[in-house]
């Protein structure tokens, strides 16, 4: 653990293997991680990867993958897995879905079927998907929220948090619980301890990132943090950049998930060593060096910045997954240099410059 602030590294134990933390876990929400094979997905150092129960329920269905022979087989994916309860997902649909406190009743994206979605139709979905790490379904509340709402959908989340724990069944799943709480620090203090009493496998810190300022996030993740078990691996959910993620590291967090690498992948933008840069422009159609000359991943051993550029101008299909391998390896490595200078008790002075940093 880091001398100076709350950093820390560890290893969380799953069926299919270890995780070691502090971790970048990329987004596979559809039982991929678009554009990329599960073995170029290896070659990142990618540990867990997530997939979404909601989106897996429309389409194939819980049923098709469980004939296949669960998740991991039906995505060829050995490693750790975690899915998602689908309650994000839910409040994205604002425009189309009723919350009740039996659960979230909503019209099919896909096809217009009214879907009734409850705490135990999750858990019952996620465990016929079979992954390691499966989520507490919860109530997202939006931003801006008043206190009273808020409240009610935090309750709420604590009430179908203790529906998901009695319709659990496989105990080789490890059912995390989400703290909401919206911007309110005595919310999420609340939801923080009721959760901690529960001494749930882990827990994730839910409802940042849908909307509010990034110096909101950030209080929410030093105030939240430090409440949970320290002996139990925390999650910050739907936050993956640099600053970010150094902010919340050292705060206490373990693990991270976004699906910024493969989206800015798909419109031509790379990491590179905390800066963001759109291969479209032309100062890279004749220039003929690697992407990152440091960069140890497939794309940056192999081709140019001036071919990366073709690929984009010419929309071949090859230029996204080159870049998706590139910025999933960035924000793994990335982590895996925090661990390090955890480690050797040079985090601060690593990477605090993103503490205070207003940059990408």
């Amino acid at each position: 653990m880091c001398c100076k602030t709350k950093a820390r590294a560890g290893i969380f134990a799953t069926p299919h293997g270890l995780v070691e933390t502090p971790r970048f876990m990329p987004v596979g929400t559809l039982a991929n991680v678009k554009t990329v094979t599960p073995e170029q997905l290896r070659a990142t150092g990618a540990q867990l990867v997530l997939a979404n129960t909601y989106h897996l329920h429309l389409q194939p269905g819980e049923d098709i993958v469980a004939r296949a022979g669960g998740l991991h087989r039906f995505m060829a994916w050995d490693g750790p897995i975690l899915t998602d309860s689908g309650g994000f997902q839910v409040f994205s649909l604002s425009e189309m879905r009723t919350i009740a406190e039996e659960g979230v009743t909503f019209r099919s994206p896909r096809d217009g079927q009214m879907i009734h979605l409850t705490p135990e139709r999750s858990i019952a979905i996620q465990n016929a998907l079979g992954a390691d790490v499966i989520m507490a379904f919860d109530e997202c509340p939006p931003y801006p929220a008043s206190y009273d709402n808020v409240m009610d959908s935090t309750e709420r989340t604590y009430r179908w948090l203790k529906r998901c724990l009695a319709e659990h069944q496989r105990s080789d799943q490890a059912l995390f619980g989400i703290v909401q709480g919206g911007v309110y620090p005595e919310l999420r203090h609340n939801a923080a301890a009721q959760l901690a009493q529960l001494d749930l496998p882990g827990y994730a810190i839910g409802g940042v990132s849908v909307g509010e300022p990034a110096e909101l996030i950030e209080a929410i993740v030093q105030a939240t943090t430090p409440l949970l078990p320290p002996d139990k691996p925390r999650y910050l959910m739907g936050v993956g950049t640099y600053r970010e993620m150094v902010q919340a590291i050292a705060a206490g967090v373990d693990l991270f998930d976004c699906v910024i690498p493969t989206r800015l992948a798909r419109h031509g933008n790379a990491l590179v060593q905390g800066d963001r840069w759109n291969l479209r422009n032309a100062k890279f159609r004749e220039d003929f060096t690697a992407l990152d000359a440091s960069c140890a991943c497939y794309t940056c051993q192999n081709f140019s910045r001036a071919y990366l550029s073709h690929l984009l101008r010419s929309q071949e299909l090859l230029a996204y997954t080159l870049l998706s391998i590139h910025n999933i390896t960035e924000l793994v490595q990335f982590t895996q240099a925090i661990r390090r200078a955890i480690f050797n008790g040079s985090f601060t002075a690593e990477f605090g410059h993103w503490l205070s940093a207003s940059t990408y």
